[in-house]
């Protein structure tokens, strides 16, 4: 039995990647993959019980050490209890933020560091990277527009943080996907939720010559 792929879609707040990821996954089931949609933090139960923690944190919320644990635990579980055995039945994972997230998000724009974010991920999750990271990528104006449409005047407590940190965000996935061509592919998040999905399937076919003529 061949072994299934990992895609994850990365990106800043509002960039639209659960949506693509969604789609992405409908076109797989059409081409005849099996295929599993899943997300981070979360795809677990005890993924998603933590994800409750990271996003409505009790009290005055987490320092970015403990932040950046809580991320590498419910991580572990899922490529646990999920990932891999799904890619070991051949099973293709489409995955709304993986690795790269924390990279971004608590390892640059956290200050605590690449390579800090990096260790915690080989010690929790052997250091499982996706076949394909597609970062969406918009000008962080538009993405806050559609976050606003999204969630009004409400946001959890990563999204929430002030500009300059999602600026730092961006930047660190741009740098990322700078650095690692090869498993990185960067998608233009601009215009309708269709143009951006054919985008996504343009690269599906690019990188992988089974797709090239579906």
């Amino acid at each position: 039995m061949n072994r299934g792929r990992f895609i994850a879609f990365e990106g800043g707040e509002g960039m639209g990647k659960s949506t693509q990821a969604r789609m992405l996954a409908e076109k797989l089931e059409r081409w005849g993959r099996a295929v599993e949609l899943t997300r981070e933090p979360g795809g677990t139960p005890g993924a998603e019980a933590i994800r409750e923690l990271l996003l409505a944190p009790p009290g005055e919320g987490w320092p970015p050490a403990a932040e950046a644990l809580l991320f590498a635990a419910a991580r572990a579980d899922h490529v646990a209890r999920r990932i891999r055995p799904a890619l070991e039945a051949g099973t293709w994972i489409v995955c709304d933020r993986f690795i790269d997230s924390s990279r971004a998000y608590q390892g640059i724009a956290g200050g605590l560091g690449d390579d800090s974010v990096n260790a915690l991920h080989r010690v929790g999750s052997d250091g499982l990277l996706p076949d394909l990271a597609l970062l969406i990528d918009a000008p962080i104006a538009a993405a806050s527009e559609r976050l606003a449409r999204r969630d009004g005047d409400t946001s959890d407590a990563i999204g929430g943080r002030a500009t300059e940190y999602h600026e730092a965000v961006n930047a660190a996935f741009r740098d990322f996907a700078d650095a690692e061509p090869e498993r990185f592919a960067v998608i233009d998040g601009s215009g309708s939720i269709e143009d951006v999905h054919e985008r996504v399937i343009a690269v599906m076919r690019s990188r992988f010559e089974e797709f090239a003529r579906c």
